[in-house]
């Protein structure tokens, strides 16, 4: 049986919504498409918007950037506070330098990833034939 306590402290589903609805628009906030998007249609504009945005940064908070899947949202999030850089937005160039520069990082993760990989299985692979001579 629920206590009184129990029902206080769950989220009501305005708040899951909430949550879940700002967890979504944050994220696409890493899609330089629709920042680009965002500023051809004049949001970057709208002071009310621009408040949003700036609402929005306790999502850099630890027990709030944890459920985030891209986290490069939260540096767009960071250079959205910029009037300037959401003046830039509304160029495609400025928009394919942000995709340009993601992609990079990506790759170079990627690489550091699978060179990671490598050498844990390399290393593996030594400890099993140094047990096996050992036999």
């Amino acid at each position: 049986m629920a206590t009184s306590e129990d029902v206080e402290m769950e989220p009501d589903a305005a708040e899951v919504r909430r949550f879940t609805v700002e967890l979504e628009f944050i994220q696409c906030l890493a899609n330089p498409d629709y920042l680009n998007y965002l500023a051809q249609d004049g949001h970057f504009q709208d002071e009310t918007f621009v408040n949003y945005l700036k609402y929005l940064q306790y999502w850099k908070k630890p027990e709030y950037s944890k459920f985030i899947k891209f986290p490069q949202c939260l540096s767009l999030l960071d250079l959205l506070q910029e009037a300037k850089f959401r003046e830039e937005l509304v160029n495609i160039p400025c928009t394919k330098f942000i995709q340009n520069q993601q992609m990079q990082l990506w790759r170079q993760h990627f690489r550091k990833r699978a060179t990671l990989v490598n050498s844990t299985i390399k290393k593996q692979g030594d400890q099993i034939k140094e047990e096996g001579k050992g036999k």
